[in-house]
């Protein structure tokens, strides 16, 4: 088993929880677009904004992965977004999960604002389509890290 760290380092253990979600079958471009949205918000916040966006309610807005994305109408001053449900669900569960990492350590879920959220590439899931004439295509899979750190402010 691999053993796993966080990107993050030096934190005050008293005032901050953290949470990760390894090998995720999610886009590891969509994660980064909705881990740059959430970054900075409040724990309530960030789970409505992630449950408007798998009811297709509220798109984030693509600031990197921009090519080719349309446009959509949001609050924020930019043009390309898209609505990242699959990632948004998984997302969500994470929430939950610092949510309830937050009670067990006796920190008030009101007050967790997310300082860090942060998607790395995981490994490729390796498979190939048979094709004809003896030839083969090949189709990866790119798994995603998700790890989020919420501090509590007073």
């Amino acid at each position: 088993m691999p053993k796993w760290g966080y990107s993050i380092q030096n934190l005050d253990p008293d005032k901050t929880v953290k949470c990760s979600g390894r090998e995720l079958r999610i886009s590891p471009k969509a994660a980064t677009e909705v881990c740059r949205a959430i970054k900075g918000m409040k724990l309530n916040e960030a789970k409505t904004l992630l449950e408007e966006v798998k009811a297709l309610k509220k798109a984030i807005p693509f600031k990197r992965y921009k090519k080719e994305v349309p446009h959509r109408r949001m609050n924020e001053k930019w043009y390309a977004g898209r609505y990242p449900v699959k990632v948004a669900d998984k997302l969500l569960k994470l929430l939950n999960e610092l949510e309830a990492n937050a009670e067990y350590k006796g920190l008030n879920p009101e007050n967790l604002i997310i300082i860090h959220a942060a998607s790395q590439r995981g490994r490729k899931i390796k498979r190939y389509i048979p094709r004809a004439f003896g030839r083969a295509t090949p189709k990866f899979e790119t798994l995603t890290h998700i790890e989020l750190v919420g501090y509590e402010a007073s």
